[in-house]
């Protein structure tokens, strides 16, 4: 089961992560999402659990816990809501490619 954790210090770790969820049985991933320009923590993380029964433990226990300053919100994941493939221009044959611009009258 893949538990989102939201309300993170910048200051947990993903070894604090693990750390916190392993009193409640295997983790098989802990993610802490980071900026891709400079690398600091968005304030939230996944973990990867594969026992649901152990997850929903974690999510009981965790959620409102103290965490570095921080209460954590701890739920179970929402699916990834699926992203349009592609992007650039495609020669218009999808219907957004370019328009004519401006409005306003014209006068031949």
């Amino acid at each position: 089961m893949r538990l989102y954790v939201g309300n993170l210090s910048r200051d947990v770790t993903e070894e604090d992560l693990k750390e916190a969820f392993q009193a409640f049985g295997e983790i098989k991933e802990a993610t802490i999402v980071k900026d891709r320009f400079n690398g600091v923590s968005k304030g939230f993380a996944f973990v990867e659990m594969p026992v649901e029964a152990e997850a929903k433990a974690a999510i009981e226990a965790l959620h409102g816990k103290e965490m570095k300053g921080r209460s954590l919100d701890v739920n179970e994941a929402r699916p990834r809501p699926e992203r349009r493939s592609g992007g650039g221009w495609d020669g218009g044959r999808s219907g957004g490619g370019r328009r004519g611009g401006g409005g306003g009258r014209r006068s031949w």
